[in-house]
């Protein structure tokens, strides 16, 4: 039998924000001279209270929302999703209920790439700086990358930030999953850990007592 040598793979690190980095977003007060990122940070904290990936939220129309929830057919998978709403949610779909938007869209949704900038730039304003390590291997060369949070925000984060919180509360993976159209358990595993992880440093608040 030929030997194989075990690949050392570039495993990518899941960005989300904690609750506490979630809540310094939100609190964050805009300053007057960048008021384009409060609909950024709007749209955005959207995906973080529903689990929606960037093109659900682009493509979303007043007629998907329905009294307390969404109904979305996604666009990556064309999976059909009712997905309730929370408070925080409802929140900010009430506050652009009245503004008028192109196609009829719930929320003022830019492109991603510019989405992707400008949220990097409210998440530095925010201090969302916790430094990530990143390991890359090229050939047998390990290389490891440590860059503040901020850096590596994108819409993506959202999603990702509503799985983890809502594993770390304590809602059953396969709930989740009903919400984000998740069909394969594999693919909750690395946000399970996750909160396994969010759990374990939980405890030692009871030490703070």
């Amino acid at each position: 039998e030929v030997f194989k040598p075990k690949l050392k793979t570039n495993q990518k690190k899941v960005i989300f924000l904690t609750w506490e980095e979630l809540n310094r977003l939100r609190d964050y007060p805009i300053p007057e001279s960048k008021k384009y990122l409060e609909r950024v940070r709007d749209v955005f904290l959207f995906c973080c209270f529903t689990g929606l990936r960037y093109s659900d939220v682009f493509n979303l129309r007043r007629s998907d929302v329905k009294s307390g929830h969404i109904e979305v057919t996604t666009v990556k998978t064309a999976d059909s999703l009712t997905i309730e709403l929370n408070n925080h949610s409802k929140t900010i779909l009430e506050k652009y209920k009245d503004v008028s938007f192109e196609n009829d869209k719930a929320l003022p949704v830019i492109s991603n790439q510019k989405m992707n900038d400008y949220l990097k730039e409210l998440a530095e304003l925010a201090q969302i700086n916790e430094p990530i390590r990143e390991t890359y291997y090229k050939g047998n060369e390990r290389i490891d990358v440590v860059t503040p949070k901020y850096a590596l925000l994108g819409t993506h984060a959202g999603r990702r930030t509503f799985i983890c919180n809502a594993l770390s509360l304590g809602i059953p993976a396969q709930v989740v999953m009903k919400w984000t159209g998740h069909s394969d358990y594999k693919a909750m595993k690395p946000y399970i850990d996750i909160a396994d992880d969010i759990k374990a440093t939980a405890m030692d608040k009871f030490n703070q007592l």
